[in-house]
């Protein structure tokens, strides 16, 4: 490392005025000139405060790394140390295993996955009625794993395996009310929904949606349907109703949960109401206060009547391929794809929480999300299954009453997605709150932004944020990070237990900046799509696999494959990564035209579809920018026209347009109107052209 940068008293005077604490600040420069990491450690653990000046820590940090505005580089704001390693789940993994450290934790469970997967179902208490005959079967090959063959259980059992009296979920609504449901509480509950559905004449295999807010009740009907061995079907609150009735057609719903009413701040916005503009299926309709407030429709059924009053059942015996949740996640057409989650899915999850979250039985779990998203099944599995307790806000976590809540609650693994971070910072909404119970942040959803982070580890004095990227279709994430390793805000350090990747330039050959491809089989993988062809989605043109290529841990990948006779075989997933001289990640976007859009994927053809078809529009394409200083992507659309209209009015129109047809999170960052838009001598939108111009001005 190159030597400590020694700012001038007057300009950290500027940013913040305290003689004292800035004569502090340069005493220790230059103590530790010849030793950044060392002048960091004393900087974070004695000076820098969570309600200082976010530029402060800001130019700290790049004085002391010698970095630019991006923290290129990409060196650790966090260090790790014995004394967190040693009470880490994952040395208590290195120790059954008999391993050395964390780089043998990995490469043992990408090459020996079969005892690799045996022992953390060992770990995470799984219950079977009948154990597995084997773990893994490839006789239909790699794209076609069988996973825990003749294994007999349902995976809602192993939610309930902490004490009776232990907290299970912590609620708090904005007004400031709290309250709890411990572990027996949340069974019963649970219990109930299953015999309620049972009386409605719900059969295993059979579906039944959750259109609603992250609440106790929205959990307990979640492991109800699975435990009445149904497959729930997970719709976002915030989707359009035409987006709800592609879902539910799609997933042959039987049933539908819902509230009605949605409470946002001081508004009620509708929710059944404007569910019935579809005429969906039978709907259980939920108060967001003491009771139902809107009237239903013929068949349609009351939270209270539909609640049974039985509160024992005993969950339906299941294959560890049926399906236990169907999620959505778009494609390059009209319809989203449909992925369903089977009851070997949920142990994927809750790894990735034991082994990267460090999810133990103490902690307290919050992370804002919807049944609607994969983190939300994520957040139930990976909470209870590792005896954690789950904190859930009720409102937006955008603001000072959410801080406050994570406070109260004693949040020790708090989630978040970049723009709320932004917000957080930007509106200084945390101000005099306590978050330094938290041991880890995690992030997902969007590429983040290294300032951002910064001050967000700043605002648990100086922890952690375990990067964590992966998808529906993994059933968790693939890279990520640990608390074995040093943490650097906005990157990654490794990819997943279990699981390995590789990237690839456009020639097809590894490289440190490119295409990353994963190298199946690991639990959690998709084996199939409802709707569309799986291996055209995740396999079809995807470059064949060398057996003497190193993965992105150093691992030949022929030793990744459980049988000999195997050729390695790769998978696509549509990320843009960057492996940086120190070993960390950073993520370069999507390789297709897919886009993340407040954490949602969707692609370009979807949004020009429905842009298409508005008055004076001749056509459009749509590109997903990332801002010069990273963070979220932002939705740029050009566009030709049949007659002049200035860009402002084209923005308006835009964002109306996508906010009422497709989603209300999505926003128009900037329009841009041309002649002509550029195309391939094949007639395609060159969307990456229009990309590279709009980054150029």
């Amino acid at each position: 490392m190159e030597p400590v940068k020694i700012i001038s008293k007057d300009q950290l005077l500027s940013i913040y005025p305290d003689e004292n604490l800035i004569e502090e600040v340069i005493t220790i420069l230059k103590k530790h000139a010849e030793n950044p990491v060392s002048c960091w450690k004393e900087l974070t653990g004695e000076v820098l405060k969570p309600d200082m000046p976010p530029e402060l820590h800001h130019q700290l940090f790049k004085a002391v790394f010698n970095q630019d505005e991006k923290y290129s580089d990409a060196p650790p704001a966090w260090f790790t140390e014995p004394d967190i390693q040693k009470n880490t789940n994952l040395n208590k993994l290195i120790k059954k295993w008999g391993l050395s450290n964390y780089d043998e934790l990995h490469r043992f469970t990408v090459t020996q996955k079969e005892s690799f997967w045996k022992g953390m179902l060992e770990e995470l208490d799984i219950p079977f009625k009948k154990s597995p005959e084997k773990i893994l079967d490839l006789s239909d090959g790699i794209k076609k794993p069988g996973w825990l063959s003749g294994a007999r259980f349902n995976i809602a059992e192993a939610c309930f395996r902490a004490g009776e009296n232990k907290t299970a979920i912590i609620y708090g609504k904005e007004s400031g009310e709290k309250g709890k449901l411990t572990y027996k509480e949340v069974q019963e509950l649970s219990s109930r929904v299953a015999n309620g559905l049972k009386a409605l004449g719900f059969d295993k295999g059979d579906r039944a949606a959750i259109d609603m807010p992250m609440t106790a009740e929205s959990v307990a009907i979640y492991l109800g349907i699975v435990m009445a061995g149904g497959a729930v079907v997970s719709i976002a609150d915030s989707l359009a109703p035409a987006e709800v009735d592609k879902r539910l057609r799609i997933a042959d719903t039987k049933l539908l949960f819902t509230q009605d009413i949605l409470l946002r701040g001081s508004k009620s916005l509708p929710l059944y109401e404007k569910l019935m503009e579809i005429d969906p299926v039978k709907t259980i309709v939920l108060p967001a206060k003491e009771k139902v407030s809107v009237p239903l429709q013929d068949g349609d059924l009351a939270w209270s009547t539909f609640l049974s009053d039985n509160k024992i059942f005993n969950a339906v015996t299941c294959e560890a391929d049926d399906y236990c949740n169907i999620l959505f996640s778009s494609g390059t057409t009209g319809d989203p794809k449909a992925i369903p989650w089977t009851h070997t899915t949920p142990v994927k999850a809750a790894t990735d929480g034991y082994a990267h979250q460090d999810i133990q039985e103490d902690d307290v779990v919050c992370w804002p999300t919807n049944i609607g998203w994969m983190m939300g099944p994520w957040l139930i599995f990976s909470s209870l299954i590792n005896k954690a307790s789950m904190a859930l806000f009720y409102g937006a976590p955008t603001g000072r009453e959410f801080g406050k809540f994570v406070q109260e609650s004693k949040v020790t693994v708090l989630g978040v997605v970049p723009s709320m971070v932004k917000r957080w910072k930007q509106t200084d909404s945390l101000k005099g709150i306590d978050w330094t119970n938290i041991k880890l942040f995690s992030s997902t959803g969007e590429s983040s932004n290294p300032q951002d982070y910064l001050w967000l580890m700043a605002q648990g004095g100086y922890k952690p944020v375990i990067e964590y990227c992966g998808g529906t279709e993994i059933g968790g994430g693939y890279l990520t990070g640990t608390l074995l390793q040093d943490a650097s805000p906005a990157a990654f350090s490794t990819t997943a237990l279990g699981i390995d990747a590789i990237i690839l330039d456009d020639h097809e050959r590894p490289c440190s900046e490119g295409e990353l491809f994963l190298i199946p089989p690991s639990i959690g993988l998709s084996n199939e799509l409802l709707n569309k062809n799986h291996d055209e989605n995740y396999y079809d043109n995807v470059p064949e696999a060398r057996s003497h290529w190193k993965s992105v841990t150093g691992v030949p990948i022929k030793l990744q494959t459980a049988l000999e006779s195997e050729k390695p075989q790769l998978r696509k997933h549509g990320d843009e990564f960057r492996k940086l001289k120190n070993g960390f990640f950073r993520a370069q976007g999507r390789a297709d035209d897919t886009m993340n859009l407040g954490g949602i994927k969707t692609s370009s053809v979807e949004i020009e579809r429905i842009l298409d078809a508005l008055p004076d529009v001749h056509e459009t394409a749509a590109i997903a920018v990332e801002p010069a200083y990273g963070g979220p992507n932002e939705l740029v659309v050009y566009c030709t026209l049949s007659k002049e209209i200035p860009a402002k009015e084209m923005k308006q129109l835009f964002q109306e347009e996508v906010k009422t047809t497709l989603n209300p999170l999505f926003k128009v960052s900037d329009v841009v109107i041309i002649d002509k838009l550029p195309r391939t001598a094949s007639n395609k939108i060159m969307r990456r052209v229009l990309r590279d111009e709009y980054l150029k001005r």
